[in-house]
């Protein structure tokens, strides 16, 4: 809400409610909404809409709730002036099987990026680790590398909080000696995560740095000689978000993201959230050393009759990262209008 450049869009969508006074409102956000500045926002929203005479009503959705393998975790608002009689969200499918990516994969399309090499070069960096690692060693979720070797402080304070001459003592990323000039020049030796203007750490950061480093002690001489291939690529790519469990270690067996966040590795139960962000984040089709193609995330949103796109590529993923799946829309829009009856055949049809 307080954002100038886009924090002002609902304000703009109450304009045209207050003009046009529609019957049916359908909204839809990040989970997030719910719990933004400890729930203020959409205290404020709600209200706006309320004083409009609108009684509202939320719930949170993915594509693969029904059946759809895509894992996209929205919150929808339904709104009708008056009252919601009689309205009943869809019910989640319930999938004897599960879905999988590869109902809507295209074998080695033609028209699909291929992996750059550096990408390709940092799996098989990470491949080789999968592989030495016993196979009941527990790989912690996510998997910071250059925790290992780090001993700064973390459990009762934080880098920030602690004076220069004492923080170097210990040491930074992959066990680098914290030193500097000035805190600045010191700091630059410390993993990302740990160098915001905290003076404690949540306890999910603590438990994080805790496991990485426990899991860095168990297996110290597997580690230091890997360690110099992994320090080739960037940050972000030295972070592996292993979301497979106990399943088979080997990385060309599942989907895969290039996050901020580190490498995302998914079950083919499923596709990583599509987000409106730079190509480097489309998922990785990794058995064919490929990226997703436009014409698979378009299914993935249920858009297969779509007939209009951006010219430019970047602008087609931008486009579907941004948009929100049809399918489920159509089912939330099909319960509103139809009082819970989303099979109706007419809206179906509509």
């Amino acid at each position: 809400m307080n954002d100038k450049e886009r924090g002002a869009l609902f304000y703009e969508l109450m304009k045209i409610i207050k003009h046009h006074k529609p019957k049916y409102l359908l909204l839809e956000n990040v989970p997030n909404i719910k719990k933004h500045d400890s729930g203020k926002t959409w205290e404020k929203i709600e209200a706006l809409l309320t004083g409009e005479g609108y009684d509202v009503s939320t719930e949170d959705f993915s594509p693969h709730h029904f059946g759809i393998p895509q894992i996209r975790l929205r919150t929808y608002i339904v709104a009708v002036r008056g009252k919601l009689n009689g309205f009943k969200w869809p019910v989640h499918m319930e999938i004897k099987q599960p879905s999988s990516i590869l109902s809507i994969l295209d074998k080695n399309p033609k028209n699909a990026r291929l992996l750059p090499i550096n990408i390709r070069k940092c799996f098989q960096v990470w491949q080789e680790l999968l592989d030495l690692l016993p196979n009941d060693e527990k790989i912690p979720h996510p998997l910071w590398a250059m925790e290992f070797g780090a001993n700064y402080p973390y459990e009762s304070s934080t880098p920030h909080k602690i004076k220069y001459s004492e923080l170097k003592n210990y040491r930074g990323s992959f066990g680098k000696k914290l030193v500097g000039k000035n805190r600045k020049e010191l700091f630059q030796n410390l993993p990302s995560h740990a160098i915001r203007p905290d003076t404690k750490f949540p306890r999910w950061k603590i438990n994080m740095i805790r496991r990485n480093r426990e899991f860095y002690l168990r297996n110290k001489k597997i580690l230091d000689s890997w360690i110099p291939k992994i320090l080739e690529f960037p940050s972000s790519f030295q972070k592996l978000e292993w979301n497979v469990g106990d399943g088979t270690r080997k990385l060309n067996k599942y989907i895969i993201q290039c996050r901020a966040s580190g490498i995302r590795v998914k079950k083919l139960t499923t596709s990583p959230s599509l987000v409106a962000m730079n190509l480097s984040q489309i998922p990785i089709i990794p058995w064919e050393n490929r990226y997703m193609t436009s014409e698979e995330c378009i299914k993935l949103q249920s858009m297969e009759k779509l007939k209009v796109l951006p010219s430019q590529r970047s602008k087609v993923y931008v486009a579907l990262g941004n948009a929100v799946n049809v399918e489920v829309v159509k089912l939330i829009a099909s319960c509103l209008l139809n009082g819970g009856n989303h099979n109706d055949k007419q809206t179906s049809n509509n």
